[in-house]
């Protein structure tokens, strides 16, 4: 059985080094479990969707809630799915430096990636919208 998950979690250390760190960690573990998924992160907030079986998504996000390098972990959406929608990535990154704020905006009160503010399915959209206009990097 496949399932997604969508949480919003702040990064405890926000230095390139720590967040690469984090990502990479993720593509590793990931391809060996069997979970994909798109990570989208900006002023300190991850907003992340994984998928995979039902089994593998609950041990992650157990072990998200644990980590040390999360702070404020929120569960957003969950829901058993019948196909994957970031089958692509082992974990793709979105790159918000090079986001047109427009599309921020479609989807908040403010030009700012806040997962926080608005409900779950908002923020899937929003991570569906920026895979659909390529502003991903790191198909890994």
């Amino acid at each position: 059985m496949l399932v997604r998950l969508l949480y919003a979690s702040r990064a405890v250390d926000t230095s390139p080094g720590a967040i690469e760190a984090i990502l990479s960690q993720s593509r590793s573990h990931n391809t060996a479990c069997g979970i994909t998924g798109i990570l989208c992160y900006g002023a300190g907030v991850f907003l992340q969707a994984i998928e995979g079986g039902r089994m593998a998504i609950s041990e992650l996000y157990g072990h998200i809630q644990r980590d040390p390098r999360h702070k404020d972990v929120v569960l957003l959406h969950y829901e058993e799915i019948s196909e994957r929608r970031f089958g692509g990535w082992t974990m793709g990154q979105v790159n918000l430096s090079k986001l047109n704020v427009s599309t921020l905006l479609k989807y908040s009160e403010k030009a700012e990636l806040d997962p926080y503010s608005v409900s779950g399915k908002v923020s899937l959209a929003l991570l569906e919208e920026l895979m659909a206009t390529a502003a991903i990097v790191g198909r890994h």
